[in-house]
């Protein structure tokens, strides 16, 4: 049997559904209620930069016929995950140098499994969002669903053909709210829509959805226009500590809790509109998207982070975190953050390459992605300047015979391949399969025609 129920549960059935308070949940909380089921609505903080108090949300739930509410503390749990995305550089969207910072993936990551756990202490084991068939969210809820408890079923509102006949767009929500007496109060309607968490904002939708459109329609909620040129934006100098790679300290100010940390870096980064990207993706169902992004405090966490691990590591570990990196920033997006592999990736990434990321690294921010490092301090660096040094050192770490060695041995595999171009150019011309920059790069030594 299918765990994904196709139209409403039957009457009386407790169903839990993730409310944030808009017109979309307020009428799907008003309508299912009125259709006889059990609503328990269940409202996340995540210290979201548009909400100015999460904690009165619940009760509008209440007031649209819910039978309970409450408000699930997400905050360090997100500052924790945001945090360990930095460590593993799980960040696989970039274009032209700007990363997006999957700040959306990790809040449905935590959204979902906290929201979850809520409800299976109160007993209840139906679950719905307001996420799309178009979407992402609906993999990702589904996935921590069921991966949170076993025994969950699913109703969403958006797969019932029976909600999306009565409710096709905000104006038919809008009215309904009206007819039961319950109307909306909507905001000035944006050119866009807008998700957003501690971590993060999206922006996507409506005039986004079309390329000649972008930055410059977008009133960003955790940073400053810094595309707008009458905004003053002055310079800033800015140290972040990291210890065992944990940040720890901004600017010498020291937190004792990571959610903390990540709001202080939000608005140091906000102040210069660090962290802004416009990015087309590849949604979960192979189909690309488009959004704009903030994310202040994630940049420039990472911008240090980064730093440090180049003065620290090898070319050869760097190489590996790059790659599970990426890999495990496409994990994270398509909703598998708890899935095994991705588990696998994080503990390599956590437990052998951040460990030994402890230093401070000052910057000075600009306007934007418009910064300087001005210096980087750690411990157990493999960047030591006498090493390379242009300049006479007293002990030298290799001298001119030892690279004399080194250039001879390492190298010998040269003459090698020089005999097997030789001969695999040689069987190319004889079969006409094309041509090489080859012979003119061996000179007399390259294959001859004998045709």
């Amino acid at each position: 049997m299918s765990r994904i129920y196709r139209s409403l549960p039957p009457k009386g059935t407790r169903l839990g559904i993730a409310f944030s308070g808009g017109l979309d949940t307020r009428c799907a909380v008003a309508w299912l209620s009125r259709q006889g089921m059990s609503v328990h609505a269940y409202t996340a903080d995540l210290a979201q930069p548009d909400e100015k108090d999460p904690s009165a949300i619940p009760p509008v739930a209440l007031q649209h016929g819910a039978a309970a509410a409450r408000l699930v503390d997400c905050r360090e749990a997100l500052a924790r995950e945001g945090v360990i995305a930095v460590q593993c550089g799980a960040f696989h969207l970039s274009t032209g140098g700007k990363k997006y910072f999957n700040t959306t993936p990790l809040g449905r990551a935590v959204t979902a499994t906290a929201i979850i756990r809520a409800m299976r202490e109160d007993g209840v084991h139906v679950f719905g969002d307001g996420s799309t068939h178009k979407g992402n969210d609906i993999q990702r809820f589904y996935r921590y669903g069921i991966l949170t408890n076993p025994e969950l079923k699913i109703y969403k509102p958006w797969l019932d053909q029976a909600f999306v006949d009565a409710f096709g767009g905000r104006k038919e929500m809008s009215e309904y709210l009206i007819q039961v007496g319950l109307p909306y109060s909507m905001s000035t309607e944006k050119a866009y829509s807008t998700d957003a968490n501690v971590l993060g904002a999206t922006h996507e939708a409506k005039d986004l959805e079309h390329l000649d459109k972008g930055l410059h329609i977008v009133d960003p909620i955790m940073s400053v226009a810094h595309w707008k040129q009458d905004q003053q934006i002055p310079a800033e100098r800015v140290s972040v500590e990291f210890e065992r790679g944990r940040p720890v300290a901004i600017s010498g100010k020291r937190f004792d809790t990571l959610i903390d940390l990540v709001l202080e870096a939000n608005k140091v980064g906000g102040r210069h509109g660090l962290g802004t990207s416009d990015q087309i993706e590849n949604r979960v169902i192979d189909a690309k998207s488009r959004g704009i992004y903030e994310a202040p405090g994630m940049a420039l966490l990472h911008v240090a982070y980064e730093r440090l691990l180049s003065a620290i590591h090898n070319e050869n570990t760097l190489d590996l975190y790059f790659t599970l990196g990426r890999r495990l920033g496409r994990i994270l997006y398509e909703g598998k953050w708890f899935d095994a592999e991705a588990m696998l990736l994080k503990d390599a990434l956590t437990r052998w390459i951040a460990p030994s990321v402890t230093g401070t690294v000052t910057l000075e921010l600009r306007r934007g992605d418009d910064y300087s490092i001005l210096d980087t301090q750690a411990e157990y660096m493999a960047y030591a300047p006498e090493k390379l040094s242009m300049e006479r050192v007293e002990e030298p770490a290799f001298s001119p015979a030892d690279r004399i060695g080194a250039l001879e041995l390492q190298n010998l595999s040269v003459t090698d391949n020089r005999a097997f171009l030789l001969h695999h150019l040689d069987a190319i011309s004889r079969l006409g399969a094309g041509s090489s920059p080859l012979p003119e790069l061996l000179g007399s030594g390259g294959p001859k025609d004998d045709d």
